[in-house]
């Protein structure tokens, strides 16, 4: 029988690459979008695409609906990748910022799994593959907002890993470091919106290194990576009877996580502070 996989955040680099690979393996695909005009598209090409927006708790609701009415009441993998961030320092994220990323971020992650959960109990099998980063477990400056959010994220799946071990259900994390997508222009937009950063003391940094790395486009960073490296993992989460509990993808992740395990605090953040 087919492979049915609901995935979260397609309407570019993670989320379209894994929706066209799982496809391409055999996978049926719900390849969902938060806006409706890019479900348009992915219907186009083939996809059915359910609109999901993880803050909009009603559109979880009816886009779980649609994927188990096209599939008769079952569901063998959710994919949850969608996500944003809000460049900015620490000092300069107002509540309602944080309050909005972490809707996206975590919430709405963990409604979303908490919606499949019964329907892969009452099947008798599934996994449920939650995409975080290497921000998930080191932190980064100027990247409060998301890594606050990556790090509750690996927490979270962590303890649902774990929870869930007595049962077939298999949660499992992917942790990439720098990839190809639109996660730099996709965060102006929230940038713009909460961070004041003409009023901030931090100004002459903000104009001498965020601003020049949000809006100018310069290539590909050092090491990084198509979005295929990432569903190429996530391929092996889905596939393999004895799944990892975390994946690593990039250089700069193994790099992070060894990193973490054998330098003292202080050096890390030596290391991280020269970027």
């Amino acid at each position: 029988m087919t492979r049915s996989v609901l995935i979260t955040g397609c309407s570019s680099g993670i989320g379209l690459d894994a929706a066209h690979g799982l496809r391409a393996a055999g996978w049926r695909v719900f390849a969902s979008c938060r806006q409706e005009a890019d479900c348009d598209r992915l219907r186009a090409e083939g996809f059915e695409a359910p609109r999901i927006d993880y803050a909009d708790e009603a559109s979880l609701e009816t886009g779980l609906a649609q994927v188990l009415e096209a599939t008769g009441g079952t569901l063998d993998a959710l994919y949850n990748n969608g996500a944003f961030g809000i460049p900015g320092a620490a000092e300069d994220l107002p509540r309602q910022a944080l309050r909005e990323i972490f809707e996206v971020n975590l919430f709405g992650v963990h409604d979303l799994m908490r919606r499949v959960v019964p329907v892969m109990r009452a099947q008798g099998h599934g996994r449920i593959v939650n995409c975080s980063s290497v921000l998930g477990f080191v932190p980064y400056k100027w990247r409060a907002a998301y890594v606050a959010t990556k790090y509750a994220l690996e927490g979270l799946t962590d303890v649902w890993r774990l929870d869930m071990a007595d049962t077939p259900i298999k949660v499992i994390l992917i942790e990439p470091g720098p990839i190809t997508s639109r996660i730099r222009e996709n965060s102006i937009p929230h940038f713009e919106r909460h961070i004041d950063w003409r009023a901030s003391p931090r100004r002459a940094q903000y104009e001498d290194s965020l601003l020049k790395r949000l809006y100018e486009s310069r290539g590909p960073d050092r090491f990084e990576l198509p979005p295929s490296a990432v569903t190429k993992k996530l391929r092996h989460a889905l596939e393999s009877r004895r799944p990892h509990p975390r994946y690593y993808v990039t250089v700069p992740t193994w790099f992070a996580g060894i990193a973490r395990r054998v330098l003292t605090t202080r050096a890390s953040d030596r290391l991280l502070s020269r970027g």
